[in-house]
C-alpha cells in the first residue's frame, strides 16, 4: 500500500509511473489528498478543542472555589457545547480515515523505472535465455498422455474426489512429485535460506498483509464458518510471519523457504491452457521470501532471480527469463521477473516462477519494518519467488525427457527418486 507521503509529495510523478500500469490514479490521488487536508484541518481543530476543554475543567474548579457560580455554570455549558462538537468533528475523522485506507488500497504498487511499457504478456522483455529445445521423437505424447500410460497421475479419479483441477499423483509419478519438493528445499537451504512450515490457512489479516485481499478474495478459496483462507502461496503465510515486527537492521536479510500446498479457484480458466498439469486449482510449490534493507533489495532480487536459473539449469530444462511490463504485473510488485519453461509437446512455453520485489508495498500494509543504527524506524522491502512450482516443471520434464524407451530422470533428480527412468 502506498503512503499518503508518497501522495502528498510525489503526487504527479506517482501518477506518471502508475500510468505505465496502464492505472489512471489521478482522481483518486486526487480525492485522497482532499480528504487527507479535510482530515488534517479536522485533527487540528479536534486538538484545539481538547485544550479549550482542558483549561475550561481546570478553572470552573477555581470559579467554583471563588464562589463564582455563574460564570462556573457558563463555562459548564461550554464545555458541553465543546464536548458535542468534538463527537462530530471525532466522526468526521474517522469516516475520512476510512475512506482514505478505502481508497489506498485500490492503488496498485508503484513500478520500478526499468518496468517496461505495455498492456499484455506479448509486451515481455526476454532478458535471457538458456537450454536446448529436445528433439522428441515421432510418438511423443503430451504429458497428460504420458500420464496415462505410465499411471503416473489420475486426472479422472481427482475429478471423482474432488473436482477437475485436482490431479491424483500416483506411484512414480508420486515418487517424482516428492523428489522436486525436496530438491528444491535443499537447494534453498544450501542458499542461505531457513526453511519454515506454515500453515495452509491464514486469516484476513494475513490476506490482506500481503495484498491478496481485498484484491482477489475471489481467487482464494474461503473457509467461511472461521472465517479463513487457503494460501494461494506459501508467500502469505511466511511473509505475514514478519507482520508487527520491528526488526534491527543487523538482522536483515530475513530468507526463509518453504514447501506448502497451493490452492486457487482460478476463476474463468477454460480451453487448452488448463489441460492437464497447464492450471490446476491444487498444487505443491516451494517458496523464497526475503525481507531486506531497501537500499539492497535490487541486489537481493538480482541474486534470487540468479539462484531460481540455477534451478531450471540443474533440471536440464529449456528456459527464459521475461521482465514483466506494466500490464501484465501483479496489483503489489514494482518488478517481477517470470520463468518460463518449453514443454516440447506442447510447443509452448509455461511459467514456472514469478520472481518479484515488492519494495515497501507490502511491508506497510504489515507494518514490517527495521531500526536503523540512528534508532529510526523504517519500512523494510519485502521480496518473493517460486522456486519452485511443481506441476508444469512436472509437465516439461515429462514431455521433454520421453524416449522410445521411457521417460528418463535429469540426474541431480536420481538421488530424490531412486530411479533414473519412468517405463
Amino acid at each position: 500500500m502506498l503512503t499518503l507521503r508518497d501522495l502528498n509529495e510525489n503526487r504527479e510523478e506517482v501518477i506518471r509511473k502508475l500510468a505505465r500500469r496502464n492505472f489512471d490514479a489521478a482522481d483518486i490521488i486526487g480525492r485522497i489528498i482532499e480528504l487527507d487536508e479535510k482530515r488534517r484541518n479536522s485533527q487540528t481543530l479536534l486538538d484545539g478543542n481538547l485544550s479549550e476543554l482542558n483549561q475550561l475543567s481546570k478553572s470552573i474548579g477555581s470559579m467554583m472555589r471563588e464562589g463564582k457560580k455563574e460564570e462556573a455554570e457558563v463555562s459548564k455549558q461550554q464545555v458541553s457545547d465543546l464536548k458535542e462538537s468534538n463527537k462530530i468533528i471525532e466522526t468526521e475523522l474517522k469516516e475520512a480515515e476510512i475512506e482514505i485506507h478505502n481508497l489506498l488500497v485500490t492503488i496498485p504498487n508503484i513500478p520500478h523505472d526499468s518496468v517496461p511499457e505495455g498492456k499484455t504478456p506479448e509486451d515481455n522483455i526476454i532478458e535471457r535465455t538458456g537450454g536446448n529445445n529436445p528433439n522428441l521423437h515421432a510418438d511423443a505424447m503430451p504429458h497428460w498422455e504420458l500420464a496415462k500410460k505410465y499411471d503416473l497421475i489420475d486426472f479422472e479419479l481427482g475429478v471423482k474426489i474432488a473436482g477437475a483441477g485436482f490431479p491424483v499423483y500416483k506411484g512414480k509419478g508420486s515418487r517424482l512429485q516428492r523428489a522436486l519438493i525436496n530438491f528444491f528445499l535443499d537447494s534453498a537451504r544450501d542458499a542461505g535460506f531457513t526453511e519454515v512450515q506454515p500453515p495452509y490457512v491464514v486469516n484476513a489479516a494475513s490476506g490482506f498483509g500481503t495484498g491478496q485481499l481485498p484484491d482477489k478474495e475471489g481467487q482464494m478459496y474461503h473457509v467461511g464458518l472461521d472465517d479463513l483462507y487457503l494460501i494461494p502461496t506459501a508467500e502469505v503465510p511466511v511473509t505475514n510471519m514478519y507482520r508487527d515486527v520491528i526488526l534491527d537492521e543487523s538482522d536483515l536479510p530475513v530468507k526463509n523457504t518453504a514447501y506448502s500446498a497451493c490452492f486457487r479457484r482460478e476463476a474463468g480458466s477454460y480451453g487448452k491452457d488448463v489441460r492437464g498439469l497447464n492450471r490446476l486449482h491444487q498444487f505443491d510449490k516451494v517458496e523464497i521470501v526475503c525481507i531486506e534493507n531497501p537500499a539492497k533489495s535490487y541486489q537481493r532480487l538480482d541474486e534470487m532471480v540468479n539462484y531460481v536459473q540455477t534451478l531450471v539449469e540443474k533440471l536440464e530444462l529449456p528456459w527464459r527469463i521475461l521482465r514483466l511490463c506494466g500490464g501484465d504485473m501483479g496489483f503489489t510488485s514494482a518488478l517481477t521477473f517470470d520463468f518460463e519453461v518449453y514443454s516440447a509437446a506442447q510447443e509452448r512455453w509455461l511459467e514456472v516462477s514469478s520472481v518479484s520485489n515488492f519494495e515497501d508495498y507490502q511491508a506497510n500494509r504489515l507494518k514490517c519494518r527495521y531500526r536503523d543504527e540512528d534508532r529510526k524506524i523504517n519500512l523494510c522491502h519485502t521480496l518473493n519467488g517460486s522456486a519452485l512450482a511443481l506441476p508444469r516443471i512436472m509437465a516439461a520434464l515429462l514431455e521433454n525427457n520421453q524416449t522410445p524407451e521411457g521417460i528418463k530422470i535429469p540426474k541431480v533428480l536420481v538421488p530424490y527418486t531412486g530411479f533414473d527412468i519412468i517405463d
